[in-house]
């Protein structure tokens, strides 16, 4: 997975000061910081960081950190239609590593991309609380119980048009 260099406009620049303003600048505000500005354009990337880190006066290095210790926090953009497959224990015991199997490959994706379009992203979750109906997948905010191999052509399917 290489990593692009992305230009941020002075419009982004000035939302993201606006962000951590919000927060008073301060250091210990960081997290609401980049949920909010995650929140805002989907993704964390370096540039994003970096104007964070200038503005509330933090090391890049620090912030970073942070970004990369909480799995919540990605600086990879997200599919349109994000796709997670609960790998907890039930929905484990019941397939689904099959089931995410199927997935990278009609996708053609590993966890953690995007597909080339920008419609599908895949990663993996731990416990939706939703352990009777496992295995479990979520796209975007809905959730799919008992799912099999064989269901994931038209899960896919449905989010395409």
């Amino acid at each position: 997975m290489s990593s692009v260099k992305i230009e941020l406009r002075q419009d982004q620049v000035d939302k993201i000061h606006s962000i951590c303003d919000l927060f008073g600048n301060q250091e210990g505000e960081l997290i609401n910081v980049l949920h909010k500005c995650q929140e805002t354009f989907g993704y964390l990337p370096a540039e994003i960081q970096e104007v964070i880190s200038e503005k509330i006066e933090m090391p890049a290095a620090k912030v970073y950190g942070v970004v990369t210790f909480y799995s919540f926090f990605t600086m990879i953009p997200k599919g349109k239609h994000p796709i997670s497959i609960c790998t907890g224990t039930a929905c484990y015991v019941r397939g689904a590593e099959t089931v995410l199997n199927e997935f990278k490959k009609q996708l053609e994706i590993e966890v953690g991309e995007t597909d080339a379009n920008g419609l599908f992203s895949l990663s993996c979750l731990r416990c939706v609380g939703a352990c009777g109906l496992a295995p479990v997948v979520q796209v975007g905010d809905k959730t799919y119980g008992r799912v099999a191999p064989d269901d994931v052509k038209a899960i896919i399917e449905e989010y395409k048009g």
